[in-house]
């Protein structure tokens, strides 16, 4: 998607690395290791063991603000579990919460405490302990000067005691869990302006060194808590797509991100691995009728009669895009929240372009003498934006046209700049990507603010209605079903019975070249981004 709105609190899949690749690190610089590095490999040699890895993520997987929760390490593209920070919180394989830090948490009935148990034991990197007075400092920190996430929902964090935290609620949030996964705790005595440039925190790895622009090395953390790390040392890489494929074809890299252009070669020595994504792609429809708000316009006259938006859903081959666009790596995408605990299956539908060309008709459609439809002097056409750095989205683009075309809709592509999409898609429609380990991502797309959907001009009040008793549900199972009903109650909902204002198109598998002998160890569903998630649990990852 382009940035995930400020106000949007995981999604810093906002800023994502495009699977076309971004610009960085040149290939010149593949074969640049440091002295540490050399040594390291050496000791590997001379003991026969081997517990270091080499990990090539793209160039924007580096986090310019440094390894500060505060300024995004943690959300977005750097979703990660707990690497130099612990979180209270993790997500498990199946998206559900499970602990790290955290011991036990309970909320009040009116779901406005939580109260939070931590370990007892644990020190930070430094030697000094960690508490629930560090826990509650980085929550008040990172609700006053969080440049990423959206900490409104927070009033103030208060330690009780050393192993106690309380969370007092603005306003009830059931899913202030999925928060907790990605909010890294920061010890009170050792922060500053300058601690994302060496963070010290309590998780598996230490901070080693940072070569800006080029690369990051872990080591484990001798005293954590947890497991101790198979691997021991985890170098991280920042290099083009390109780059990158040249470094495995090099050799210099044990595991390096792909995209699906690539995926048909073959490289000696190295296996494609392949892990399912909720990194959706999909292009919001303006449900409204064209009017002007604030100076601009918001609305199209084609898309905001909802069977103009049914007709697509169903009209859209997404197989044909998977297998065209995607070389097969890839899953259809029908909702922006696909296979986790709080997707709606309503959402699924079978692909019918005689279905769709009925509906077309009946809503009085007609096809002109040019192959194109018309009513009552509207013509049913559009103008599809894609940002034009991407090529992936560029093709889903023009994939679309093409098959909108059969219906007798005509489709132009337009490349853009984010610094101008955001208004555009409130009157034309714009291909996204999107995808979080968190409900909210329906919330930020779907649900009103000041009387309209942020993204693309939408309002229905049922949906706000059961969205908003779904942060207000005293437990997170039931939340789940709220999601669900938000997505389609049986007479209502975003579905494509209801009103449909985005279509949803592929979710994007994340390519990886590994070389044989790594054991890489089970991935959940990778959320948009191509980044850090590949290294979510490197330290249960292996060499045969």
């Amino acid at each position: 998607m382009g940035k995930k709105g400020i106000g949007v609190l995981l999604t810093a899949a906002m800023m994502a690395c495009l699977l076309s690749g971004c610009g960085g690190r040149t290939e010149a610089q593949t074969g640049e290791n440091s002295t540490a590095q050399q040594e390291h490999r050496e000791r590997e040699a001379s003991e026969g063991t081997r517990d270091s890895v080499i990990v090539a993520m793209g160039v924007t997987s580096e986090p310019e603000a440094g390894f500060d929760p505060a300024y995004g390490w943690g959300a977005g593209e750097h979703v990660h579990e707990p690497l130099i920070q612990s979180t209270l919180t993790v997500t498990t394989t199946d998206l559900q919460i499970g602990y790290d830090l955290a011991t036990n948490m309970e909320v009040s009935p009116d779901g406005m405490t939580w109260t939070v148990t931590i370990r007892d034991g644990v020190k930070f990197t430094d030697q000094e302990p960690l508490t629930a007075e560090d826990v509650a400092f980085t929550y008040n920190t990172v609700k006053e000067i969080s440049s990423v996430n959206d900490f409104t929902m927070l009033d103030r964090a208060e330690a009780l005691d050393e192993s106690t935290v309380v969370f007092h609620m603005t306003k009830p949030y059931s899913i202030w869990p999925y928060t907790m996964a990605i909010v890294g705790i920061v010890p009170e005595h050792a922060y500053g302006p300058d601690y994302g440039q060496k963070p010290i925190g309590s998780g598996r790895y230490m901070l080693k060194q940072w070569d800006k622009g080029q690369q990051v090395i872990l080591e484990a953390n001798p005293d954590y808590y947890g497991e101790a790390p198979q691997m021991q040392r985890v170098t991280i890489l920042f290099m083009e797509e390109d780059a990158a494929f040249a470094a495995v074809k090099a050799g210099q890299v044990d595991l390096a991100y792909t995209a699906a252009s690539y995926g048909d070669q073959s490289i000696e020595g190295y296996d494609l691995l392949s892990f399912e994504t909720v990194d959706n792609r999909g292009f919001n429809l303006p449900a409204v009728e064209p009017e002007e708000r604030d100076g601009g316009t918001v609305g199209n006259a084609f898309t905001s009669q909802v069977e103009v938006r049914r007709a697509i859903n169903i009209g859209l081959d997404r197989q044909e895009m998977l297998e065209n666009v995607l070389n097969g790596h890839g899953t259809p995408a029908y909702s922006v929240c696909d296979k986790m605990p709080w997707y709606n299956p309503d959402s699924q539908v079978e692909f019918d372009r005689e279905g769709a060309k009925e509906i077309l008709e009946q809503a009085g459609w007609k096809v002109g003498a040019d192959g194109i439809r018309e009513k009552d002097g509207v013509r049913a056409a559009f103008t599809l934006l894609y940002p034009a750095s991407d090529s992936v989205r560029q093709a889903l683009a023009a994939d679309t046209g093409n098959q909108l075309r059969e219906l007798g809709i005509e489709v132009t592509i337009e490349g853009v700049g984010w610094d101008t999409a955001y208004t555009r898609a409130q009157s034309e429609p714009l291909m996204w990507g999107w995808g979080a380990h968190t409900p909210m991502e329906l919330y930020n797309i779907y649900h009103t603010l000041d009387g309209s959907a942020e993204y693309s001009p939408y309002a229905n009040s049922l949906v706000d209605r059961y969205m908003d008793e779904a942060l207000a549900a005293s437990d997170l199972e039931e939340s789940y079903e709220l999601w669900q009903k938000a997505q389609w109650d049986g007479t209502g909902g975003i579905t494509q019975e209801g009103d449909i204002p985005w279509i949803w198109l592929v979710n994007i598998d994340h390519l990886y070249w590994s070389r044989q002998g790594l054991q890489v160890a089970e991935q959940k569903l990778h959320p948009h981004g191509h980044g850090w998630s590949i290294v979510n649990n490197v330290d249960q990852w292996s060499w045969e």
